[in-house]
């Protein structure tokens, strides 16, 4: 084995872990397992913890800044987390559930902010305003009813409504200028939304477990997990640039590689992980670099997704902080593509298929032929007609100004269902042995926005025993209203967001 690395933003490695054994291995170096690391790291300083990433940086695939919309998902303005019921109504449930888990996301920030673990938050976490923004009757009326549904809530109570084109324009001119003096419009504002670069904060992350007696390697991929007779887990390593091989036993296992996560879980044979199958959506977005322009526009604006398009599809327009620099990104245009990862292979979707994934993933793709042609039209799109859609929500857009860009694969999950044989589930999920020795993450959106509570849904399964008797006090520092429902506690609600927004340093 080569010697241990422990410079943990540089690109140059080319080192295997010494170590033969850890207590904890974490697969993928990306907001998850840096997540998971740093929780680790402060509640049992006395566990080993290695990570392995197969790229030579840290979050460059989903966690990277240009690979997701950095949205800091907190149901504001992304309508799908509150769809109109049949009768027009809408239940705010969704929305305040991930409303409440992107809080406890913001209290852990803070707490490595304030703890000095971590630097400037100013690096990856920035106030932008998020917005919805629809357009004609029906959906003028749904927004209003969405605004009218959530608003009584105390998560929501800064929330604007509002159908005046000068208003409108105010919060976000470049969706209003030159657009037709017709039609029905409405928009809602949160002025404390936020735009989060995971990227940046996944190093900071894993810098922090680096410093502390965590191993990280880059440059290896994880390429076999097999459960050894003595009930630890064997995983077999390979340098790429080398082309050295290594192993290393782990009493547990996290599988955060992203769409790089089914293969090893497939892999681990255990029982819980069969039957799942994963659909690669690929993306595209308009980027807009021109200072001058991006400094027109102050929000993230989402509307309302195609019909039979996937909720990841829907049109938005975002102002980003990347590196200190501000741009706009619109889109995002779907594609297909079957590699499951951004740097993975055209074979990785059809070596996930499974004897026990075949009739669940089957019958999930004849229950969504629709997305099926979506996909294919928008494949199918020059960049001309992209342009064209981008105007839609930026009338005076010049396609000059805009270079597309490919963003990160997101890969949905394909499961059994007692009903229709199988499904495809939109959001994230998490598959953890009987034993919880190893559990892994599959899915996208919300994502890294509640990286927190899923790691913390991860502690809980795999170490219920730690979780009750030994870590409640670490995790309230971490985490100071754990267990309680800030929408419940207006109070409480106020005093968190205000010292949460205090020391990430938001407007």
């Amino acid at each position: 084995m080569l010697s241990q690395h422990r410079s943990f933003w540089r690109r140059n490695v080319t080192f295997i872990s010494q170590t033969k054994e850890a207590d904890v291995v974490l697969i993928g170096g990306g907001i998850m397992s840096a997540t998971l690391g740093a929780m680790i790291r402060q509640l049992q300083p006395d566990w080993s913890v290695v990570v392995f990433e197969q790229l030579d940086e840290l979050g460059l695939e989903s966690s990277g800044p240009w690979n997701n919309a950095g949205t800091g998902h907190s149901a504001l303005c992304e309508l799908n987390y509150s769809p109109a019921a049949a009768d027009g109504s809408v239940d705010p449930a969704k929305a305040i559930s991930i409303n409440e888990q992107f809080q406890l996301s913001r209290q852990f920030w803070a707490h490595m902010v304030s703890s000095g673990y971590i630097g400037s938050p100013k690096g990856f976490i920035n106030t932008v305003p998020h917005m919805s923004f629809v357009m004609g009757e029906e959906h003028s009326k749904y927004l209003r009813t969405r605004y009218e549904a959530l608003k009584p809530n105390p998560l929501f109570a800064s929330m604007e409504y509002s159908e005046d084109r000068n208003q409108i324009e105010s919060w976000a001119p470049l969706v209003m200028r030159g657009r037709a003096d017709t039609g029905r419009l409405a928009a809602t504002r949160a002025a404390e939304g936020t735009d989060v670069d995971f990227g940046r904060l996944t190093k900071e992350l894993i810098g922090f477990l680096g410093t502390h007696d965590g191993e990280i390697n880059y440059g290896t991929t994880v390429t076999d997990v097999r459960r050894g007779t003595d009930k630890k887990w064997q995983l077999k390593l390979k340098h790429k640039a080398s082309g050295e091989h290594g192993s290393i036993k782990a009493r547990f296992v996290f599988i955060g590689s992203g769409g790089g996560a089914l293969h090893l879980l497939q892999r681990s044979g255990i029982p819980q992980g069969k039957g799942y199958g994963g659909f690669p959506v690929s993306g595209q977005f308009f980027r807009c670099t021109n200072e001058d322009i991006a400094a027109q526009h102050h929000a993230k604006v989402y509307g309302q997704a195609s019909v039979g398009a996937p909720p990841m599809s829907v049109p938005h327009l975002d102002t980003r902080y990347v590196g200190g620099k501000k741009s706009l990104l619109f889109g995002p245009y779907a594609g297909f593509s079957t590699n499951f990862l951004k740097s993975g292979s055209l074979w990785d979707l059809p070596l996930s298929i499974r004897p026990s994934n075949i009739y669940p993933m089957a019958a999930a793709g004849l229950h969504n032929l629709g997305l099926t042609k979506y996909l294919v039209s928008e494949v199918l799109k020059s960049r001309s007609a992209k342009v064209s859609a981008m105007q839609e929500y930026l009338p005076e857009a010049n396609g000059a100004d805009w270079e597309l860009i490919t963003a990160g694969q997101r890969v949905q999950i394909m499961k059994k269902d007692r009903k229709q044989g199988g499904i495809l589930q939109f959001g994230t999920e998490v598959i953890s042995s009987s034993d919880g020795s190893i559990s892994a993450l599959l899915g996208a959106s919300p994502g890294a926005s509640t990286a927190v509570p899923i790691m913390l849904e991860i502690l809980q399964r795999c170490f219920p025993r730690e979780f009750k008797l030994q870590w409640q006090d670490g995790l309230k520092q971490m985490i100071p209203t754990l267990g309680v429902k800030l929408n419940d506690n207006p109070g409480l609600a106020a005093d968190t967001m205000a010292q949460t927004a205090s020391v990430l340093q938001l407007d």
